[in-house]
């Protein structure tokens, strides 16, 4: 008789199940857009490429990053470790503008931190300081330029110091850009106040560190 055909293999052995769960943040712009979600990133860069690549922007429109809130609070900026709860929101470039500022004294009262990805950018503002009497400058705005001289792959502690060592009573121009805004703050708002994760504290233990350290900071 005619051999028997061999016997067909037996399905795989299943993999053994994954002991870490799929890591899974949901992002929107801060200006306002759809809901996405976004995996498997390990430092800032990586985020933010993810975040880029689900809204179809450059990584380089991204400015920095907030958690929980839509709004420019520096309390939530995004630093070494997300919550598990956490939602992500990406502040983006918005308008460009140029300051004349003339220092008259030493210190101008910014407080310069960067988003780890080559933007260094205002954290905080001084009361009573030469940078807070001037309407124009925010927190959030992201330094560009200092007397168009880009200073954009630079970090927070050499922006500081190079305007640390600009010389007193001669004026100096920075070119800024400040994070893109809603158009409508109102409808934003109601929106963004239904979102799982807004407003939400995360638990210690479930948080996903990223590599990097979280942005580090430098009175100036």
């Amino acid at each position: 008789g005619t051999p028997e055909p061999p016997a067909a293999a037996g399905p795989a052995a299943p993999r053994a199940p994954r002991v870490r769960p799929r890591l899974v943040f949901h992002t929107q712009l801060a200006h306002g857009s759809p809901t996405g979600r976004i995996e498997g990133f390990t430092n800032v860069k990586e985020l933010y490429a993810k975040i880029a690549e689900v809204f179809d922007i450059s990584p380089t429109e991204i400015l920095f990053c907030t958690l929980n809130t839509h709004k420019v609070d520096m309390q939530k900026l995004l630093g070494g470790q997300i919550g598990l709860e956490d939602f992500i929101f990406a502040h983006v470039r918005g308008e460009t503008k140029e300051v004349e500022v003339t220092k008259t004294e030493d210190a101008l009262g910014l407080t310069i931190t960067d988003n780890g990805a080559g933007y260094a950018f205002i954290k905080r503002i001084k009361e009573g300081s030469i940078i807070n009497r001037l309407q124009t400058v925010n927190v959030g705005d992201s330094i560009e330029a200092i007397n168009d001289h880009t200073i954009v792959g630079c970090r927070h502690y050499e922006v500081a110091r190079m305007l640390r060592e600009l010389p007193r009573a001669q004026p100096f121009t920075l070119r800024l850009v400040q994070p893109k805004k809603a158009f409508d703050m109102i409808g934003q708002r109601t929106r963004t106040s239904k979102l799982p994760g807004e407003g939400r504290v995360a638990s210690g233990k479930e948080t996903l560190r990223l590599r990097t350290q979280g942005p580090a900071m430098l009175e100036e």
